[in-house]
């Protein structure tokens, strides 16, 4: 792996620190931020540009593109993490969490595969731009894979959980739309048939239940592993989850489930696709309307990554809130979110996680991943360059 930057300033830029976007300077050396400054040592003149904490992305599937591109065309596990890596760096985020399923419906979405996937990453490990790591979406009717989805945990160190459960989904979907449930059955190597008796046959488990997903959550306690529910469709069904220890909202589908998240004071996710296209792909509430009444904590990239720096934006834009406290919603509260305390804000000792905009047309040019460069493109990696010769004679 590339070392981090010994030593460079960068200067003049707007930068979010203390909550707020002010014109400033801020040290990087040997991986964290630093306010100190070396007369005459290296430095680039970022004015024109944001200096930002590092986006932190608490769930994305984007990755399942570059491990299939299409249904019928997978690539080696190895080349889908580098170039989701990739994809992530150049959209500004520094960790990223990919939400693999660990479900009954097999296929890329199955234990099998999961595991693949958790051995692939921990072999790619050591050449991550970015920090990546892999959440597991566990479907709550996988009751016979108990203790084979705790060992998996804790042999390759996962630390976020979250449970979902899609078989009324299936059922639904095969009543009113049989094409769908059609491709859904064709994607796992199965019939129409087949796939609604496993659905048939899965929810025969349905009294298991409870007890696999509190013994899962004192695993997880033990384990120090962070976990929660995904698209909880009501209430009732997150205070079910809050009780169990599932404290992590993700993507509520009503206002009553992300409601009853905020009396327990449990943090809740929405997507940032879903503020960047003024409501949810599938149907459910608009995160907006959740962010205007305090009822959302974070957003996250779901199904793409340049959604996350441009809904901070478009927040801002819309008056919901100021720019620095809807980049919060993918920076600091992300972190805090996951205790995550050495990263998310720009200060003293922290990590020198940054990504950097142009201010005038938006775009991320510079990442940078514990002092080092993901990534670097148009004016930025031009302004490098133009100063790089000054940069190597002031570092020698």
């Amino acid at each position: 792996m590339t070392p981090p930057i010994a030593f460079l300033s960068l200067n003049g830029a707007q930068i979010l620190r203390d909550g707020q976007i002010t014109t400033g300077n801020i040290t990087v050396r040997e991986g964290f931020m630093r306010d100190d400054s070396r007369p005459g040592g290296p430095s680039i003149n970022l004015a024109g540009y944001y200096v930002l904490p590092g986006i932190i992305d608490l769930h994305g599937d984007a990755f399942e593109h570059h491990l299939a591109p299409r249904p019928t065309a997978p690539f080696p596990i190895k080349f889908g993490l580098a170039g989701t890596d990739r994809d992530a760096a150049a959209n500004g985020i520094t960790t990223a969490w990919m939400a693999q399923s660990w479900s009954w419906e097999g296929g890329g979405r199955g234990p099998d595969f999961a595991e693949r996937l958790m051995q692939a990453h921990a072999d790619y490990r050591s050449s991550m731009l970015t920090d990546l790591r892999i959440q597991i979406r566990c479907e709550t009717h996988t009751v016979d894979t108990q203790d084979r989805l705790i060992d998996a945990i804790e042999t390759y160190g996962i630390d976020y959980v979250v449970f979902n459960n899609h078989l009324d989904e299936a059922v639904e979907i095969a009543k009113a739309q049989p094409d769908r449930i059609a491709a859904w059955a064709s994607r796992a190597g199965r019939t129409t048939a087949e796939h609604m008796a496993l659905v048939e046959a899965t929810r025969d488990q349905s009294t298991q239940v409870p007890r696999y997903l509190c013994n899962l959550a004192a695993a997880f306690d033990r384990l120090a592993v962070r976990y929660g529910s995904h698209d909880d469709p009501d209430g009732r069904t997150r205070e079910y989850y809050s009780m169990i220890g599932a404290k992590i909202c993700e993507f509520p589908t009503q206002r009553s489930a992300a409601a009853l998240a905020k009396t327990w004071a449990d943090p809740v996710i929405m997507g940032a696709p879903n503020v960047v296209r003024g409501g949810s792909q599938s149907g459910n509430i608009a995160a907006v309307s959740l962010i205007r009444e305090g009822l959302c904590d974070a957003l996250v990239s779901d199904y793409h990554y340049p959604t996350l720096a441009q809904a901070a934006f478009s927040l801002a834009d819309a008056e919901v809130m100021d720019f620095a406290r809807a980049w919060g919603m993918i920076s600091s509260r992300p972190a805090r979110i996951m205790g995550l305390g050495d990263r998310g804000i720009i200060d003293e000792g922290k990590r020198a996680d940054l990504t950097i905009i142009n201010a005038s047309t938006r775009q991320v040019e510079g990442t940078m991943a514990a002092g080092r460069w993901s990534y670097l493109a148009g004016g930025l990696a031009h302004r490098l360059t133009q100063a790089a010769p000054k940069l190597r004679i002031a570092a020698e």
